[in-house]
């Protein structure tokens, strides 16, 4: 005679349910510094004849103004969003809020033509300018978005990356590294102004000036990221360099566990 509990049905267990998929992050940065803001600019929405401008402010010069500053104040509302939600209080979110609201607030000044190629990258000439000074400071800006990396790692090897970056030969690298970046942004500035000097021409408030800026914002937005990304490369290139010079080759700031093995093997890892 067979064992009844060995005859019993197992239970059923619940199928696996699917990992809900996250939209990246990256996506949504997109949508509203970029695509929000450019269909709220836009005249002619996807070529549906719709406008923000004249569906819901009104339209003529009124409904123009109160487009282009919603249009300039959702990816400021977003970033604070963000960094509320995220309670993000590193040295390199709060920057980053900083300039949010920087770029708000320049979003009331109603300019056109030469000032307002000028407003524009103002964010870029006021990183630019920041870097540099604190360059010929004892903590150089590009230290501190290297120290917000090494956040999450093991607080030995969090140790190893604060103890070589005050080493002065690191130093000179982190302070190039500042330098270059800082010089690259402000170029990045100038690029963007004389673009903008080139394309928005038309008057403030108008339906053309709106569709202008949105139009010079699609297009900047690939090269402006492309010449960001070449001064963050080029700073790092700096300062790794300096890094593979003081402790080796295999060591790396950007690896702080390979940073601290290196630095035990000079014994030079202080407890």
């Amino acid at each position: 005679m067979s064992d009844p509990a060995s005859s019993a049905t197992p239970p059923q267990s619940n199928p696996p349910q699917k990992a809900r998929t996250r939209v990246p992050k990256t996506v949504w940065d997109l949508v509203f510094t970029l695509l929000i803001p450019i269909l709220i600019l836009s005249p002619n929405i996807l070529g549906s004849g719709i406008s923000i401008s004249d569906t819901v402010f009104g339209g003529g010069t009124g409904g123009n103004v109160r487009a282009y500053l919603l249009a300039a104040l959702i990816p400021v509302v977003y970033v604070l969003w963000d960094l509320g939600v995220n309670r993000n209080v590193s040295p390199v979110a709060l920057i980053g809020g900083a300039g949010a609201i920087f770029s708000g607030a320049l979003a009331f000044w109603y300019v056109d033509g030469f000032w307002y190629a000028i407003k524009d990258s103002a964010r870029s000439y006021l990183t630019g300018i920041l870097f540099l000074i604190s360059a010929a400071t004892s903590v150089p800006l590009f230290r501190v978005f290297l120290d917000a990396a090494s956040i999450g790692e093991k607080p030995e090897d969090r140790a190893a990356t604060q103890q070589a970056m005050r080493d002065p030969g690191v130093h000179r690298g982190l302070v190039l590294g500042t330098v270059v970046f800082a010089v690259v942004d402000l170029i990045g500035g100038v690029v963007n102004s004389v673009v903008n000097y080139a394309r928005v021409t038309a008057k403030f408030g108008t339906d053309d000036f709106n569709a202008q800026i949105a139009a010079v914002n699609a297009i900047m937005r690939v090269p402006g990221l492309v010449i960001s990304l070449v001064g963050v490369f080029a700073a790092i290139w700096f300062v790794q360099n300096a890094v593979k010079r003081r402790y080796g080759p295999d060591a790396s700031l950007l690896e702080p566990a390979k940073l601290a093995a290196a630095m035990r093997e000079r014994g030079e890892l202080r407890a």
